[in-house]
């Protein structure tokens, strides 16, 4: 890849995840999402630990259920990199 042209990007207004910029000439965020059981605190929080350290910037959870919502507080609480939450069905688990 050393010698490739670089990637022609359009033109496109900057955004933020958190503290990761999108857009705008940004470098590419790399995102990943975990497969854990999101009220499984412990499981999702090593996951995203383990993601953070080979170089996601950003990482989505699944947030299906109430409980999840309450799960996903307390793992925001405990890591440093962006979280999305990946909403389903219900836009009430949003608002929560």
């Amino acid at each position: 890849m050393h010698n490739q042209a670089p990637i022609q990007r359009r033109k496109s207004k900057r955004i933020y995840v958190g503290n990761v910029p999108i857009g705008d000439g940004a470098p590419i965020a790399v995102q990943s999402m975990t497969n854990t059981r999101t009220t499984d605190v412990e499981a999702t929080v090593n996951q995203i630990k383990a993601l953070e350290r080979v170089g996601a910037d950003i990482v989505r959870v699944s947030v299906p259920t109430m409980d999840a919502a309450e799960a996903f507080k307390l793992i925001k609480q405990q890591v440093s990199v962006p979280l999305v939450a990946d909403i389903h069905f219900d836009y009430r688990i949003a608002l929560k």
